[in-house]
């Protein structure tokens, strides 16, 4: 059985034919413009991290905000959970193979950002501070 091959390569000049939205670059904008997501899976890019460490990893989210990412974040195969049984029971999130495949679109977005957004209002309430400005 063989894959199917794209004819040729997009040059980054090239803009794509169609003015359709794919679905697959629907669903990205729509897990990247949830509050939080991007910075919950550049925290777990070094390694994992329990409840407690990724609270200290994303300065400014709330104790329900980061178990209600973990858990969407979790449901989509993004970051996995590694339960130990205690007492006290210890859970660890890292990365899936999937979130890790992620770190690279958002590694050049974040350069992106930094060579060409400018830096803009405070976020509102419901939005991630933006660190370092």
């Amino acid at each position: 059985m063989t894959t199917p091959q794209r004819s040729r390569a997009v040059c980054r000049s090239e803009h794509p034919q169609s003015t359709d939205t794919s679905p697959a670059i629907a669903r990205t904008f729509a897990l990247l413009s949830r509050p939080w997501n991007g910075l919950i899976l550049m925290a777990l890019a070094k390694d994992p991290a329990d409840f407690a460490g990724m609270h200290e990893r994303v300065p400014g989210i709330s104790e329900r905000m980061l178990t209600r990412r973990l858990q969407e974040l979790t449901a989509i195969d993004l970051v996995v959970q590694d339960v130990r049984p205690g007492p006290p029971s210890r859970t660890r999130y890292a990365l899936s193979v999937h979130g890790k495949a992620f770190l690279i679109p958002l590694a050049v977005l974040f350069l992106w950002a930094e060579d060409h957004l400018p830096a803009s209002d405070p976020p509102t309430s419901d939005q991630p501070a933006t660190p370092g400005r």
